[in-house]
């Protein structure tokens, strides 16, 4: 699993199972348990009919991949030296033997066809995927679709008349409420665990893309359980889990899960499309602290500051300028960065948005019609988010003096923060680091994401070389994209 080395701590991926209303091959549903802990008749001492209801439609997920194991020793492809060591070649012609790598983790059946929602990264790259279900049945499984930016994929298998779980809705769970992980951590074997939401709408900057949204639960989750689900009360499945934070490795009590709402739009557009698209308004944001409404004259610490527009996208059309501050989208209230981009990212492409932004000390409205976030656009600002570099599978910000004062740096540096790196990356191969900032690229001056963009076009497939200052120290760091 992945480790996070700004905070001393790694932040695993591995979910929690969700749940939901067990219903047969013809689609009808069980009865609904009480809500909560308590009933009309006292607290609730067990929670085995919801786990009677929920256990069979959760599976545990098995993947593989043949992958050449590292060359430590280059002299054994030369004839000469391979006389001394040895001449045989179990691995093939370049003398590198091949291995399997394995993965574990759970998943959850969706539809009584055999449709199955999971992690993206239990799957990512796998050549072969085994589903073992309940009752000792294994099935060979084919990807339907996956989705790195979510963390989330669709399986299938060749079955019918499964149990499935039932999607709840995750905006009406409250931090506080009861819930229920069911997985498979380490193998064991299916588990159930119990705790309960201890936040909402948290980010940990570490999901390909970053849409993250996820629900906080301190119900033990460990590795494997990846893909499990999370339930509440009633049977219904509230959440993916996707990630937890440790110093250990282990679980204590900090696990993170995709809401089932964001699941459900996924999964939906993976089964008929076989991809997710979504929508963007062209700019780069960031949260709005006392010093930077302060600085910039506002009424209050609200909304989000946008600190740069890309030309020709969306926002540029509808008239947003660096330092407008996003008060209001569609009327709501705007203060979280994260919840903008989810929100921008969760709409239709073509759709058509009222942004209420501040301007010098005055209120106005303004027009939009979003455009579609590709993989040629993510890296102008996604609309709603931080401007990412996807090549390199960061997430970058233009510096500003506020920025530079957190970081400890004169408040006249220029050039790109890191906000979040892709465990997975080019980058984080290369050990760039959250806070991290790129000076040039190929040695060329970088101020802003277009700045960026246009170099790594330029540089085609040839590694880019940053010079990154760390801690007031500056050094040059080559990315390998192979």
């Amino acid at each position: 699993m992945k480790s996070c080395a700004l905070l001393c701590a790694c932040l695993l991926l591995a979910a929690c199972q969700s749940s939901g209303v067990r219903r047969d091959s013809t689609g009808s549903a069980s009865r609904e348990l009480p809500a909560g802990n308590v009933t009309a008749s006292g607290p609730v001492l067990s929670y085995a009919d919801v786990v009677d209801q929920v256990a069979p439609a959760v599976v545990t997920i098995r993947s593989s991949r043949r992958v050449r194991a590292p060359q430590q020793f280059p002299f054994f492809e030369d004839p000469f030296f391979r006389q001394f060591f040895g001449g045989g070649n179990p691995g093939g012609g370049n003398g590198r033997q091949t291995m399997v790598e394995q993965a574990l983790g759970s998943g959850v059946i969706v539809r009584p066809d055999g449709h199955i929602l999971t992690n993206e990264h239990v799957i990512d790259g796998a050549q072969d995927i085994k589903v073992d279900l309940s009752n000792r049945q294994t099935y060979s499984a084919k990807v339907i679709g996956s989705d790195a930016p979510s963390d989330l994929a669709v399986l299938k298998i060749n079955a019918t008349g499964l149990p499935v779980l039932e999607l709840g809705n995750s905006d009406a769970v409250r931090v506080g409420d009861v819930c229920l992980a069911v997985g498979n951590p380490l193998g064991v074997g299916e588990t159930v665990t119990s705790g309960i939401i201890s936040a909402k709408q948290r980010a940990t900057g570490l999901s390909s893309g970053s849409f993250e949204d996820f629900l906080q639960t301190d119900a033990p989750i460990n590795k494997g359980n990846s893909g499990g689900a999370l339930v509440n009360t009633h049977g219904e499945l509230i959440g993916i889990n996707s990630q937890i934070l440790s110093s250990t490795g282990a679980s204590i009590g900090i696990g993170f899960a995709i809401p089932s709402n964001m699941a459900r739009s996924v999964m939906d557009q993976l089964i008929q499309k076989g991809k997710v698209q979504r929508a963007m308004l062209g700019v780069g944001i960031q949260a709005v602290t006392s010093d930077l409404a302060s600085s910039l004259g506002l009424k209050g610490v609200r909304g989000v500051l946008v600190n740069s527009v890309g030309p020709g996208g969306p926002g540029d059309k509808a008239g947003l300028k660096a330092g407008d501050v996003i008060v209001k989208l569609n009327g709501k209230d705007v203060n979280d960065p994260n919840t903008l981009r989810n929100d921008i990212a969760g709409s239709a492409p073509g759709t058509e948005v009222t942004l209420t932004i501040e301007r010098n000390g005055a209120e106005q409205d303004v027009h939009a019609k979003l455009g579609e976030l590709t993989a040629q656009t993510a890296g102008g600002g996604q609309g709603g988010g931080t401007p990412s570099a996807g090549k390199l599978g960061i997430s970058v910000a233009p510096m500003n003096a506020d920025t530079a004062r957190q970081l400890g740096l004169p408040p006249a540096t220029q050039g790109l923060v890191i906000e979040s790196v892709d465990p997975g990356g080019p980058a984080a191969q290369a050990g760039l680091q959250s806070g991290d900032v790129i000076l040039e690229v190929n040695r060329q001056k970088v101020n802003s994401v277009a700045d960026m963009q246009r170099v790594l076009a330029a540089s085609g497939n040839r590694p880019p070389l940053l010079l990154v200052n760390r801690n007031g120290q500056t050094i040059f760091v080559p990315v390998p994209l192979s």
